[in-house]
């Protein structure tokens, strides 16, 4: 409704100009649109004219008559059409097009009248301003879609945990800490069924990691730290093993004359000059080549 002196405004001016545009009743006389109309018509004590509708769509009648109000903000019209939309099933792209709507205006407003739809009315009324009201909705949007986020998670992980969060015997938030505690296990255990895996495939023959921690040997934590050290140890010790082997590619020309020919004097030279573990090595390579 308009307030009171805009009221008495129209009134003045139905009384003087006589009612310009007909009060709209549907076939049953029900109020479609006017009810500004009405009231000053009584205020000015002017005979009301009425028309009848008799289309089908009357929604779509009283947005169209109520959204291009002059007195209303463009937030508020924002909110009336996404308001429509959401009862009469029309694009928002297609009203914005039509009322010359911004689309990010309405994208805001429909946010609104999602997350915080007390909000929305305020908006609609003219108490709130829209992009306050933005402002609170996109906060409850993040929380909604991460308490959503929290429950595919737990539907998808853990189906036990999830129905005792539905059956409220359970908190949203004690389900997920109890499922990464279950994922951390999981994860430990994996590495550690790795690391035995290649220990056996390394040739050790000392008891797999996990088989002394189910025996109670040692503990899960203690299984894990020293899975992690053996791959750690590993992978180093492959990296230096490899540096090793292309030093000795790289020096393989000048050590295959004496390799190859091993009677000769020069060669006999050169492994007399040699330490121990060299001359293993030369002998080796000798009965190789």
């Amino acid at each position: 409704m308009l307030d009171p002196d805009e009221l008495l405004d129209l009134a003045e001016s139905i009384k003087t100009d006589g009612l310009l545009k007909d009060i709209v009743l549907d076939t049953d006389g029900v109020l479609l649109d006017g009810r500004n109309r009405l009231a000053a018509c009584e205020i000015a004590g002017v005979e009301p004219r009425f028309t009848t509708y008799t289309g089908d769509n009357p929604q779509a009648l009283i947005f169209s008559n109520n959204v291009v109000r002059r007195h209303i903000t463009k937030g508020q019209k924002a909110m009336i059409t996404a308001m429509a939309c959401s009862v009469s099933g029309h694009s928002l792209r297609g009203l914005a097009k039509t009322h010359g709507l911004s689309r990010t205006r309405l994208s805001a407003a429909n946010v609104v009248l999602r997350y915080s739809p007390d909000l929305a009315e305020q908006v609609r009324i003219g108490a709130f301003p829209l992009d306050a009201a933005y402002d609170i909705a996109r906060e409850h949007k993040a929380k909604a879609e991460d308490l959503q986020e929290k429950r595919d998670r737990l539907t998808e992980n853990a189906p036990d945990l999830a129905k005792q969060v539905t059956e409220r015997r359970l908190a949203l938030d004690d389900a997920i800490t109890t499922l990464e505690e279950r994922q951390e296990r999981t994860r430990i255990r994996k590495q550690i069924a790795e690391a035995d895996e290649l220990r056996l495939a390394d040739g050790h023959t000392t008891p797999p990691l996990a088989l002394l921690a189910e025996r109670g040997d040692i503990t899960w934590h203690q299984a894990h730290q020293q899975a992690e050290q053996y791959v750690t140890h590993r992978r180093s010790a492959i990296h230096h093993t490899q540096q090793a082997i292309e030093q000795a590619a790289q020096h393989w020309i000048t050590i295959r004359p004496p390799i190859a020919r091993p009677d000769t004097a020069f060669a006999r030279e050169v492994h007399a000059g040699l330490s121990p573990e060299a001359q293993e090595l030369a002998a080796h390579l000798t009965r190789l080549t």
